[in-house]
């Protein structure tokens, strides 16, 4: 049974990292404006506008994490203990769930927090408009 909880707690981690590994960046529209200028004109203008948002929009990172702990334990304490009741070992099994839930909803707090805010997407997306460039999403 451990062995099992192992593999389901080591893939639950993957699923949860690979999502990261891509840095979430604006998209521009290949308007004149971009055409005219070029992409590495382009990136240098995102960069600054990334550097304007950094020194006027506040992040909350950190609250984003503990939350997820939070609520990723309590999950994981809930389900453990349920699929241990089964196997007449509740308390262990709300042991290892809470803390698979807990590293699960660490490692997603972390990777959500890395993520740009609304208002940061915003921010940049306004300051790209201002210059010329037509943002489309980001990715």
């Amino acid at each position: 049974m451990r062995d099992d909880l192992m593999r389901i707690a080591a893939v639950l981690m993957l699923a949860l990292t690979l999502p990261a590994c891509a840095a979430s960046a604006p998209v521009l529209y290949p308007n004149a404006h971009l055409t005219r200028v070029g992409q590495p004109q382009a990136e240098r203008d995102i960069a600054e506008c990334r550097q304007l948002a950094d020194q006027h929009v506040a992040s909350g990172g950190a609250g984003t994490v503990a939350g997820s702990t939070a609520v990723g334990g309590g999950a994981g304490a809930a389900v453990g203990a349920a699929g241990g009741a089964v196997r007449g070992a509740a308390g262990t099994g709300a042991a290892v769930g809470a803390a698979t839930g807990a590293t699960a909803g660490f490692l997603r707090g972390l990777f959500k927090a890395s993520e740009p805010s609304p208002v940061y997407k915003n921010f940049v997306n306004h300051c790209l408009r201002d210059r010329g460039y037509e943002p489309v999403g980001w990715q």
